[in-house]
C-alpha cells in the first residue's frame, strides 16, 4: 500500500466520497506522494514512458520552426514570443531556445519545477521569464506550445448500464482495496457532458470525460496574449473514442514502459493518462472564440514542417548527427511509432478588444 493510497483510504473511512477525478488528481499532483508533485519525471529510456521531447533534440528544433512561422503569420510583431505550459524539466525549451531567438515564457504553478527549470535553462538568462498562472501571460502576440498536457488533466469515469449513465465513485473494500462503484453522477457541470454522450453502447461500456481539459481551454482562451496554439498529445476524434471496441475506455497507468488497466494500485508510484477527447476540445476551443487552424496527425504534421531541414540535406551524405536527426524524424513522423498515435491542433487566438 502506497503512502497516497492511505491517504486516500483515511478519507474514504471518514465518510467523504471520492470521484475518480479526485483520485487521478491525487495520485498525480498529490504535493508529496502524487507521480508529479514532487518534482520533474525520468522520460525516455530510463523512466516509465517516452515523449516527443524525449526522442531529441529535432521535436525542439522543429517547434522553434513554427515559431519562426507564427512570428511571420503575424506580421513579424515586436514582442512576440514563445510561451509553454507543462514544461517538465525544461528540455523542450533548451531545444526551442537553442534554434530561435525570441523569448520564452514557462507557465510553472509548482516552484518544485520552477527551480528545476531556471538551473537548465540559465544560460539563456533574460529570454526565459516564468508565470504561475495563464493570466499572468504578457498580453503580447505569441506563440503557445503544450505538448502531452490535457491527457495528464484527471478525468471523471461514467459506465452506461443500459438505461443511463452512471458515474464510477472510488470506495473501499473491508480490506480496504480501492473498487469502483456506480453511483450518480457527481456535478451538474458533468451531466451536462454526460448528455452528449451517445446511447447505442453495450452496457457496461465505460469511457472517460474530461472536464479539467475543457476548463483548462477555456482558461487559456481568456489568457492576455493572442496568436497561435499548438496543442500536441495522443487522442481520438469522437468516433474512434466511442467505437464499441474501447467499451473500457482509455485510461491506464503507466510503469517501467508497461501499461495496464489498473488505475487503483500503486497510486502514486505510477502515471495515469487518458486520450484525449480531441472532437470536444475543438468544439469548447471554438465555442470560447478559438479558430482552428488545423487538426492533424503527427507524422503528417511535422513530416511537412521538416521538409525545409530536409531540403538542405540534399545532395550530400549525412554525417552521424545528421544521421540520428534523420532517426529522430522518422520515430515522430512515422506511422508505427509517434506519427499516427498522436496527434497536433492548431488554433488562432485574436487580440483582446
Amino acid at each position: 500500500m502506497t503512502a497516497l493510497h492511505q491517504i486516500l483510504l483515511d478519507r474514504l473511512n471518514s465518510g467523504e466520497p471520492l470521484t475518480f477525478a479526485e483520485v487521478m488528481t491525487q495520485a498525480l499532483y498529490h504535493q508529496e506522494h502524487g507521480y508529479y508533485g514532487p518534482g520533474p519525471r525520468r522520460i525516455g529510456r530510463s523512466g516509465d514512458f517516452y515523449t516527443s521531447v524525449s526522442v531529441g533534440t529535432l521535436y525542439g528544433r522543429l517547434l522553434a520552426t513554427l515559431a519562426q512561422q507564427t512570428f511571420e503569420k503575424l506580421g513579424q510583431p515586436s514582442g512576440f514570443y514563445v510561451v509553454e505550459q507543462a514544461a517538465h524539466d525544461g528540455q523542450l525549451a533548451e531545444d526551442v531556445l537553442s534554434s530561435c531567438d525570441f523569448d520564452y515564457v514557462i507557465v510553472e504553478p509548482n516552484p518544485r519545477y520552477e527551480a528545476v527549470q531556471k538551473v537548465k535553462l540559465a544560460a539563456f538568462g533574460h529570454r526565459v521569464s516564468w508565470v504561475s498562472r495563464l493570466a499572468d501571460l504578457p498580453a503580447r502576440p505569441a506563440l503557445f506550445l503544450c505538448n502531452e498536457l490535457p491527457d495528464a488533466m484527471p478525468v471523471h469515469l461514467v459506465r452506461w448500464d443500459g438505461s443511463i449513465w452512471q458515474e464510477l465513485w472510488v470506495k473501499a473494500d473491508d480490506h480496504g482495496r480501492l473498487q469502483f462503484d456506480p453511483g450518480p453522477v457527481s456535478t451538474d457541470e458533468l451531466s451536462a457532458e454526460v448528455a452528449r454522450l451517445p446511447l447505442d453502447l453495450p452496457v457496461g461500456y465505460t469511457t472517460e470525460i474530461g472536464l479539467a481539459s475543457l476548463n483548462w481551454l477555456r482558461e487559456l482562451a481568456l489568457a492576455p496574449f493572442h496568436g497561435e496554439i499548438f496543442i500536441a498529445d495522443y487522442g481520438l476524434d469522437h468516433e474512434e473514442l466511442y467505437s464499441t471496441e474501447r467499451h473500457t475506455g482509455t485510461i491506464r497507468r503507466y510503469r517501467d514502459h508497461k501499461t495496464d488497466d489498473h488505475v487503483l494500485e500503486d497510486l502514486g508510484a505510477c502515471d495515469l493518462t487518458t486520450h484525449v477527447n480531441f472532437t470536444r476540445l475543438m468544439e469548447v476551443g471554438e465555442a470560447a472564440g478559438l479558430k482552428q487552424q488545423l487538426y492533424s496527425h503527427q507524422g503528417r504534421y511535422l513530416g511537412k514542417l521538416g521538409l525545409p531541414w530536409l531540403a538542405t540535406l540534399e545532395g550530400r551524405p549525412p554525417d552521424t548527427a545528421t544521421q540520428a536527426l534523420l532517426r529522430q524524424y522518422h520515430s515522430l513522423t512515422h506511422p508505427a511509432f509517434m506519427g499516427r498515435s498522436f496527434r497536433v491542433l492548431l488554433m488562432a487566438k485574436e487580440k483582446t478588444p
